[in-house]
């Protein structure tokens, strides 16, 4: 459920039961031909869908993120290193002083990934909370069916292209876009990085079929799910 549904009363009734709490990550940047809040959106839906039948609150999305790389691309928008923890923390410890003992971040964007080293450290002060760092899109499951489905898949590709991330009125490119070099990509600044990509998309087809990506979408909320019921340390 979502904590926007929820008053602090009824917050505080579900704290008498129950100690998790899921934070979705995303990030505010380019995405090709998709949406700018790809990462936004996706982290949001398979957090909130995984957890509606176990009754963990969602909290809002942290919309913006850590994508220096990206930020020639008009739209993106990306946090200092310094902004970005300082918020992950405060938000972490805001939800510790509410009761809230186990901690879930489903992760939508690659680039905050210093938040699960942060994380890490932010339990070493607060040891009497667990706090776990899910990709969701890479987790092994998920990422075990996209292969299934094609090899070939990125930033921005086929993979991210749900019909609740794709744009109206925007026609894909039917190719199949070849593998960006990631090794050479990380040597780049903004502008170079730019000029590399083109479009924005690392690689593969624009989009496939709804019935492979509803395929993926059905794993991708049964892993999300299982990270949220099993794995906790004992109480």
């Amino acid at each position: 459920m979502k904590i926007s549904d929820m008053n602090w009363m009824q917050v505080e009734a579900y704290l008498a039961n129950d100690d998790r709490a899921i934070v979705p990550l995303g990030s505010t940047e380019q995405h090709a031909y998709l949406s700018l809040t790809v990462d936004c959106t996706l982290a949001e839906r398979v957090a909130q869908e995984a957890a509606e039948p176990l009754g963990i609150p969602v909290f809002p999305t942290v919309n913006y993120g850590l994508t220096p790389y990206f930020t020639q691309y008009p739209g993106t928008i990306s946090l200092k290193m310094s902004t970005y923890l300082s918020l992950v923390g405060d938000i972490l410890d805001n939800l510790a002083h509410s009761g809230f003992k186990r901690i879930l971040l489903v992760n939508g964007h690659g680039g905050n990934s210093p938040a699960h080293a942060f994380a890490q450290e932010w339990m070493q002060e607060n040891p009497n909370v667990c706090v776990r760092f899910h990709n969701w899109w890479a987790a092994a499951k998920t990422m075990t069916k996209v292969r299934e489905i094609d090899p070939v898949a990125s930033h921005a590709s086929w993979m991210e292209n749900f019909p609740w991330t794709r744009l109206a009125d925007i026609t894909l490119p039917r190719t199949q876009k070849l593998m960006i070099d990631l090794e050479r990509l990380r040597s780049l600044n903004p502008e170079q990085v730019k000029d590399y990509l083109g479009d924005g998309n690392f690689g593969g087809y624009y989009q496939l079929s709804d019935e492979d990506m509803l395929a993926l979408w059905q794993v991708a909320v049964e892993e999300t799910r299982e990270m949220m019921e099993t794995g906790w340390p004992a109480t």
